[in-house]
């Protein structure tokens, strides 16, 4: 993982807003009407190097492709692996239940609806093992135009896909989770064989309590999350952990968010996973406190912070000085070398999502860079 030698480092956890042009054509394949393979190739392809070139003009230091080609961060699996075809899952959020007309609203997101999370029925196996390559050809290409040579590129985790994908299959969720990971094992393997950092998204070790297990108590909800982890580390054990990082969520929808597991209940299962750097929600409401639980933990040696300093589900444009100021809170805890500024998740999470006006994410970007060189001079300079 790159650590920050000489200023504050930014990054952002992965997906980025889509032209319309794009998410027309992949709300098109997602409903099953045809769609011209190559057009969709092209779109993708562009949409990349568009990507690329307004992360590195906003301030982007290590970009990534914005997940073009993926119709959600979870769902693209059903597409690169068999197995998935049983009937579509059904979610209940925790959170939510209390409010009704919240929940709709939720829901109601054009992306979101058209999601399509057919359970497991069959074996798992890799079905197109070319996906990942083709994305690593994307983006080099984009990085090769621009210059930059930063980059990394995410991934679902092995829980993230059981949350979303319900098991019909295999006789235990133990099995279920390493017959995942052993699939997805070649997509991580190839993203790192490129030499792009990995990285593994694991909404289940956070959102996952309030949602796959909130009917479980947290001692049960810790051993299967530590199960999770479990998997995942057998997944990633070819590829060092210096070339790994994860992203923590607990959900990237503007909910209440109360029945959210705190940090500070989960943190040390996070760092039992192989990747270094562990990228999480740190400047929504929910979230924003849990600095301080650094104030008594001390950050294992091996590993880095990429604590969120921007929102990802509103449209207010943070302060460069309020961006300054969440950096300085964890490297005054942590050290500076061991922070890298980030957003909270994603901007474009599900094809069509638009919590976050396009051209107002790039503002975000911006105001973040602009307050990590704030904070630079402070701890620089």
């Amino acid at each position: 993982m790159i650590r920050s030698t000489e200023r504050f480092l930014t990054t952002h956890t992965g997906s980025l807003p889509r032209s319309h042009d794009l998410v027309r054509i992949m709300y098109a394949k997602e409903e099953g009407v045809p769609v011209d393979a190559a057009a969709l190739a092209a779109h993708v392809r562009a949409a990349v190097t568009d990507a690329v070139r307004k992360q590195i003009a906003a301030g982007i230091d290590i970009v990534n492709d914005g997940e073009m080609s993926k119709p959600s961060y979870a769902t693209y699996i059903k597409d690169r692996l068999d197995g998935f075809g049983g009937t579509g899952n059904t979610f209940v959020y925790q959170d939510l239940e209390q409010f009704p007309n919240l929940a709709a609203r939720v829901f109601g997101d054009p992306g979101r609806s058209r999601r399509k999370t057919p359970a497991c029925n069959a074996p798992i196996r890799v079905r197109d093992g070319n996906a990942a390559k083709i994305d690593v050809e994307n983006l080099k290409t984009a990085l090769a135009a621009t210059g930059s040579s930063r980059a990394f590129m995410s991934a679902a985790s092995p829980g993230l896909v059981s949350l979303f994908f319900r098991n019909d299959h295999y006789p235990s969720q133990e099995a279920y989770l390493f017959a995942i990971a052993d699939a997805m094992r070649h997509e991580y393997e190839t993203v790192a064989g490129a030499g792009i950092v990995l990285q593994i998204d694991c909404p289940d070790l956070a959102m996952g309590r309030h949602i796959q297990y909130a009917a479980l108590s947290l001692a049960e909800f810790r051993k299967r999350a530590a199960m999770h982890v479990e998997a995942l580390n057998h997944a990633l054990a070819n590829i060092a952990p210096e070339q790994l990082r994860m992203h923590l969520c607990w959900g990237n929808y503007e909910g209440p968010h109360h029945c959210d597991v705190p940090l500070a209940d989960i943190i040390d299962l996070v760092f039992s996973a192989r990747p270094s750097a562990i990228s999480f929600e740190a400047a929504n409401p929910r979230h924003g406190h849990e600095w301080t639980l650094f104030e008594h933990l001390k950050l294992p040696p091996d590993k880095v912070l990429i604590p969120g300093v921007i929102e990802s589900k509103s449209n207010f444009i943070e302060h460069p000085e309020l961006v300054a100021q969440r950096l300085g809170r964890y490297a005054k805890l942590v050290g500076r070398e061991n922070v890298i500024a980030g957003s909270d998740c994603g901007y474009g999470t599900w094809v069509g999502q638009a919590a976050v006006d396009p051209d107002v994410v790039w503002a975000k970007m911006a105001a973040m860079a602009e307050g990590a060189r704030i904070a630079s001079r402070r701890f620089w300079h």
